[in-house]
């Protein structure tokens, strides 16, 4: 019999610690990261051995040893900066073209594969040289969770194999898989991933007590996000979000850069970049971009192919620099009060995330949009982090709060013409289950070949393909008969299964979408936006095709009922009917929807004398040979 064990007050330790294990906080960021805890619902980020640092810069270094990771991967810049790797982030999840767009722009060589993974079946990774190393953007991330997990082992001294990892609210499936994969690769287990705005919610909604409307503005190194949350009785419900994964801090730094070169050109220095240049240059231009932080001018020294020169950059100078960025995200944020349908009074308080929130401009630009100071209180390097850790305790431990994040883009599925079949919309609720019921379109139809889409226009050729998989075994059946449910279900960490089931036979088939790194996260961005500017044409667009989709099943089934009881056809029945035919193919291939619905009408007409010599033909068959009190 165990002994009850008794403790001090204040010195009792966590609920059954020796017999589970300890799960994390971890915010993977494109520029730093930051791992966390949380007892009691307390949460702390985990420093350096020193106990003053808790942010992990996100840059990985690859010499002839073990990868170094931080700070000390990032002094390597100076020396061998062919062999660093920072900003990987925004290459997770990226495809091939993109990357190929790109390549120009980042600070490494960036190869892309002749032929997809998996004898062309999988996913088309990117690749990047790195001294004699090439490597993934999946396997750079990893590094990076590594040395988080071995910072959070050495601060509590015991294993840590779990964590909830935080994620862009505008991650797509792709790289959310490929951040689980790079979890994966360094021995964690992702107990979820949380949207980085709603992981701040946390934080603030737990240390506040808050109730009430809040908007969650996250500016990172690589990425924006802005969330609607609304924060009642321990529930947190992101209400709407939007954002571009392709918009940060790293920006600004390019843009600063770009500024140096400006200055340099001018003294007459000549520039010819290689990567490595390039990264030191961006290494000054962050340090510029932090300094404007406090001072109203700094004093910089560059020193590139063998010329030394110091610049004056003001406060004044970067502000107009980084205007039209920082407009960009105002115009998003505007966009994602439109969707909720609240004005900026109905805020109750905004929230900053990212170190770039620190960037005074940034903050009168949030205050003057709502018409408040945004709250600040927990440092904004942290909150994601801190956020994390308070789920992942709720996750192991048990929690009456509650998180409800919510799909940023509609799925749906492809249907004859190309047209577009909301499953789920934009702003559902995740975890999420939703089905609905399709059939064949010709007769005697024995597969369906299934197409999901993400995006908010009508028209497939509009939206981003994430899967397709074709359901065999349908029974021959007229066109119409067979039934078959198609299910959705998206997961909590955003992840999306489909299944298709012919309700009579019960054959099914399922598919897990992973259209890992085959991504434009910048189109992905701008969907929202497009299906907005286009929204009036694309209606028309699609009204117009499904009535040419209508009108062609019309035709079909005329045709077949033609073949089949021919015998009941007049002369006059059989011309009138194919002049009809004729005059709607020719009204289908024109724009005018009005046109193919009225010829699609005369084909019905035409075709009514046939329609009834038919049905009174299969009634008497039907009557031969019966007794007519029988009938009755």
């Amino acid at each position: 019999m165990a002994l009850l064990q008794i403790h001090e007050p204040g010195e009792t330790p966590l609920p059954h610690e020796d017999e589970r294990q300890i799960a994390v906080g971890i915010d993977l960021g494109t520029t730093n990261s930051v791992v966390a805890i949380s007892r009691d619902e307390k949460p702390e980020v985990l420093r350096d051995k020193s106990g003053g640092n808790a942010i992990v810069p996100s840059v990985v270094y690859y010499g002839e040893d073990t990868p170094v990771v931080g700070e000390a991967a990032r002094d390597h810049i100076n020396t061998d900066a062919s062999r660093v790797v920072s900003s990987v982030k925004r290459l997770m999840g990226r495809g091939i073209e993109d990357v190929k767009s790109l390549a120009g722009t980042l600070p490494y060589d960036v190869e892309v594969p002749e032929k997809s993974d998996d004898d062309g079946a999988g996913p088309m990774m990117v690749r990047l040289n790195v001294g004699n190393r090439v490597l993934t953007p999946v396997e750079v991330s990893a590094d990076i969770l590594r040395a988080l997990r071995t910072r959070a082992e050495e601060s509590l001294d015991q294993p840590v194999e779990k964590a909830v990892i935080t994620v862009p609210a505008y991650f797509d499936d792709g790289a959310r898989t490929a951040t689980k994969d790079a979890a994966t690769l360094a021995g964690i287990e992702v107990l979820r991933l949380v949207n980085e705005p709603t992981a701040a919610a946390l934080a603030y909604g737990l240390d506040n007590g808050a109730e009430g409307l809040y908007a969650v503005y996250d500016l990172g190194g690589g990425t924006f996000d802005i969330s609607l949350l609304k924060m009642q009785k321990g529930v947190f419900q992101v209400k709407a979000t939007g954002g571009d994964a392709a918009l940060g801090g790293d920006d600004f730094d390019h843009a600063i850069a770009e500024h140096l070169l400006a200055l340099r050109k001018d003294g007459g220095a000549t520039d010819a970049l290689d990567a490595s240049d390039a990264k030191r240059l961006l290494k000054t231009a962050r340090k510029v971009k932090e300094g404007l932080t406090d001072s109203d001018a700094v004093e910089v020294a560059v020193d590139l192919n063998g010329t030394k020169t110091t610049h004056s950059v003001t406060r004044s100078d970067f502000e107009a620099m980084i205007a039209k960025l920082v407009s960009r995200t105002t115009a998003i944020t505007e966009q994602v009060l439109d969707d909720a349908d609240v004005l900026p009074e109905d805020v109750k308080g905004v929230v900053l995330v990212g170190g770039s929130t620190r960037v005074p401009a940034v903050r009168k630009a949030v205050a003057d949009l709502f018409e408040q100071e945004p709250l600040s209180n927990i440092d904004p390097d942290e909150v994601v982090a801190l956020g994390a850790a308070l789920q992942a305790e709720a996750l192991t431990g048990g929690s009456d709060n509650l998180l409800l994040d919510v799909t940023p883009l509609s799925l749906g599925l492809e249907t004859m013409g190309g047209i577009v079949e909301k499953v789920i919309d934009r702003n559902t609720p995740i975890p999420v289950a939703k089905g609905q019921e399709f059939t064949t379109y010709q007769d005697g139809q024995s597969a369906m070949m299934i197409h999901v889409v993400q995006g908010e226009r009508e028209m497939v050729d509009q939206c981003r393909s994430l899967a397709r998989f074709a359901l065999t075994g349908i029974p021959s059946m007229a066109a119409g008969a067979a039934r078959i449910r198609v299910q959705f279900n998206v997961d909590a960490d955003g992840l999306l299964t489909v299944s298709a089931r012919e309700e009579t036979t019960g054959v099914e088939q399922e598919v897990a979408v992973k259209p890992t790194y085959g991504i434009n996260e910048v189109d992905m961005a701008n969907m929202l936006r497009d299906s907005m500017v286009h929204a009036r044409e694309d209606m028309l667009m699609r009204l117009l095709t499904e009535a040419r989709v209508e009108a062609k099943r019309n035709i079909l089934a005329v045709q077949a009922a033609m073949d089949a009881d021919h015998a009941l056809l007049t002369p006059e029945d059989d011309k009138s009917i194919n002049d009809a035919i004729a005059k709607l193919e020719a009204a289908m291939g024109g724009d005018d929807r009005d046109v193919i619905n009225d010829a699609a009408e005369a084909l019905e007409n035409a075709s009514r004398p046939f329609a009834e010599s038919r049905m009174d033909s299969r009634i008497r068959q039907a009557l031969t040979g019966q007794n007519v009190d029988a009938v009755n």
